[in-house]
């Protein structure tokens, strides 16, 4: 995938807890690379529990930045792009800043998209183009999710690590 440089000047945001990093969210990275300036929000060690829909141990922030660089650093490369992570400590996040123009989501997180545009309205900020990138399937069919991956039931390309007959 190339970037377009007619996107160049875009300043894309996109936001999550990204632990473990997995082929859905690389799917995520790349689409807001392909459009410009990306500035990645990773949740705080406080405010990742709250986003998890499964309770289940977080990494570290550090850690999780240092193995996000690591997957950002060869992507950024291949679209000459640049991009930073910012610590989000809360559930809005960076979006709600007025220099971005794109935010890209995945389904489960539409929804917080158009709460992001609510605010920007409020506060007289124009609204983003929300961007809804679609899920990356694993092999057995379902999405793949860091809940999975953690769980044990899929790595983080989607490939199963469990015989679903044994047992």
């Amino acid at each position: 995938m190339m970037s377009d440089p007619a996107t160049a000047g875009l300043d894309v945001a996109l936001g999550g807890t990204f632990d473990p990093v997995h082929d859905g969210h690389l799917a995520l990275f790349e689409q807001a690379l392909a459009l410009g300036r990306l500035t990645v929000g990773l949740t705080s060690d406080e405010l990742a529990p709250e986003t998890r829909l499964v309770d289940r141990p977080i990494t570290p922030f550090a850690q999780r930045r240092a193995k996000l660089e690591a997957a950002l650093d060869p992507l950024a490369r291949t679209f000459d792009r640049s991009y930073t992570v910012e610590e989000l400590t809360e559930p809005t996040g960076i979006a709600t800043a007025p220099q971005f123009s794109v935010l890209i989501v995945s389904p489960e997180t539409e929804a917080g998209g158009q709460r992001i545009n609510e605010l920007r309205a409020a506060a007289g900020v124009r609204p983003l183009q929300i961007r809804v990138i679609g899920h990356v399937h694993a092999a057995d069919g379902d999405r793949i999710s860091s809940t999975r991956v953690v769980a044990g039931e899929i790595d983080t390309h989607g490939n199963q690590t469990v015989d679903p007959t044994s047992g």
